[in-house]
Order: structure tokens, then C-alpha cells, then sequence
């Protein structure tokens, strides 16, 4: 006899956020009861500079059907230039990401202070709603990995 199964499509999103500016509006976020999609899994770094592109390719790989880096606005990084390189960096992942076929929607840079707790909520609200159109990532992700996630 078969098996049926009706399992919703849920994304997988990753949100590397810096400490001082988007990981504490995260946190305003969920004290303030804004909501956001729990599938968001937020990855706390110390600076958006920090963040290797590598890391997001890592990320696609392991599952991942979204990638969004947080951090300070420009101007205000808590380490003077980080988040210029950052920018300058993720500029670059675009058009490799874009060689590889990957989607440019799949990935995207928002600067949200500490202060924007209702601006990081409609971020990755809107951030989910368009992973959650585009789909599954099935260009980079390692099969093994997915059904190491599914069974453990």
C-alpha cells in the first residue's frame, strides 16, 4: 500500500546578523511581539563583515533556500568600515551566485539598526514570502545533507 503524504513546503532561511545593530533589532522584534517566520534561523556574527562568502555557499549546500546577511547601516558599523566590505564582498557572491544559476533573489543585504525592530520583521517577512514563491534550492544543495536533515 502507498503512503501518502501531504507535507507542506517550508523554507529553510538563513540570517546572519551582526551583533550590534540587526541581531538587537532581532531581539526588539520578539520583545515588541512583532512576528516573523520561525524558519528563520538566526546566525549571530560580530560584525557583517565577518561573514565569508563561503559561508553562504555553505549554507545553500547544507539546505538553505535563502541566505539574507544583516547588519549596520552604512556610516554606523560599530567597526567603523565592516559593513562597506561586506557589501563590497556580497556585490561579488551576486555575480558568481548568478554564474552558478542560483536565483539573485535568493540572496539579499538589508542594513537594520538596533532600534528597527519592526523594520527587521517586515524584512524578513517580505524575505520568506519570496523564498517561499521561488521554491526549493535544489542548484547547490547536497542531497546527502537533506536526508541527513530529514531523518535526524
Amino acid at each position: 500500500m502507498q503512503e501518502v503524504t501531504n507535507k507542506k513546503y517550508v523554507p529553510t532561511i538563513v540570517a546572519f546578523c551582526c551583533n550590534w545593530c540587526s541581531y538587537a533589532g532581532a531581539d526588539l522584534a520578539g520583545t515588541s511581539r512583532l512576528e516573523y517566520p520561525a524558519n528563520v534561523k538566526i546566525i549571530r556574527v560580530p560584525c557583517s563583515c565577518r561573514v565569508n562568502p563561503l559561508f553562504i555557499l555553505k549554507a545553500f549546500q547544507r539546505g538553505a533556500d535563502g541566505v539574507i546577511l544583516c547588519g549596520c547601516h552604512p556610516g554606523d558599523c560599530h567597526y567603523m568600515t565592516g559593513n562597506y566590505y561586506a557589501r563590497r564582498r556580497m556585490s561579488l557572491l551576486f555575480n558568481f551566485l548568478n554564474y552558478l544559476g542560483i536565483e539573485k533573489e535568493r540572496t539579499r543585504v538589508e542594513w537594520v539598526s538596533a532600534a528597527e525592530g519592526a523594520k527587521f520583521s517586515a524584512v524578513m517577512n517580505d524575505f520568506a514570502k519570496t523564498i517561499n514563491e521561488l521554491g526549493e534550492n535544489k542548484r547547490l544543495q547536497d542531497l546527502r545533507v537533506k536526508g541527513d536533515r530529514d531523518n535526524g
